[in-house]
């Protein structure tokens, strides 16, 4: 079904210069350097020399995605990774800046948790649906190859209604393809099969605050709540 071309979706928000969008970016520092940090001094000192986070978070680059104030998590909670499409290579195929993190997160930093977190109108995700869009920007275009499976996963077994429901399935397919792909990184299939690392295939809807996390048990997304035990994307251990 025709979607939307990216490149020419415009969101409804007021412009904003070029100097007035950098004044309020260095304000909000200087409001951070003498109000916020004094309240906090205290972490930042622990934090200067060493970092041990909670979980690695993988994300879209997109500028409504804050993982921290999604998870209200404070510094040196979250080892966050971020790029257009919540992308993870699959190992072997692109040296670059998401596989090197993965790799210091599980063996440097020893993280016991991977998030994969996708989103609603994610903007990477409309692209892959419309290719065509991307003439103009060819590494963006080569980057989202990586979303490929998921498209023909959703073009060969969704009878979508909808553009709208054609994204949300694409975006939930998209997620577990990175799984997948996370998968492979050698680092992380050894963790797993010990049952020392735990991975998690997140969805966050930007309008309603949700969050919808797939159970690999079930193959399906549940709603993530602080009353039930938390869906998980991670295989049994085998070690």
């Amino acid at each position: 079904m025709p979607v939307k071309d990216p490149s020419k979706v415009v969101p409804d928000v007021p412009a904003e210069s070029a100097d007035a969008a950098l004044k309020h970016i260095v304000d909000g520092f200087v409001r951070f350097h003498h109000e916020v940090f004094p309240e906090q001094e205290a972490l930042f000192k622990k934090l200067a020399t060493a970092q041990k986070p909670r979980a690695m978070f993988i994300t879209c680059a997109d500028s409504r995605i804050v993982p921290e104030l999604i998870t209200q998590s404070s510094p040196g909670d979250l080892f966050v990774t971020r790029n257009v499409g919540n992308v993870v290579p699959p190992y072997g195929q692109m040296n670059g800046g998401v596989s090197t993190a993965i790799e210091y997160a599980v063996m440097a930093l020893g993280v016991h948790h991977i998030i994969v977190c996708g989103h609603s109108d994610c903007g990477a995700m409309r692209a892959v649906l419309n290719p065509q869009s991307l003439e103009k920007m060819p590494t963006v275009k080569a980057w989202l190859r990586h979303a490929e499976v998921a498209r023909t996963v959703v073009e060969d077994n969704c009878s979508c209604g909808s553009e709208h429901e054609t994204m949300q399935v694409l975006t939930k397919e998209n997620v577990i393809a990175q799984l997948q792909h996370l998968r492979t990184h050698p680092s992380v299939a050894s963790r797993l099969a010990a049952g020392q690392l735990y991975i998690h295939g997140w969805i966050y809807d930007i309008e309603t605050s949700q969050i919808e996390a797939y159970d690999a048990e079930r193959d399906s997304f549940r709603p993530l709540t602080s009353g039930d035990a938390v869906p998980c994307a991670t295989p049994r251990g085998r070690y």
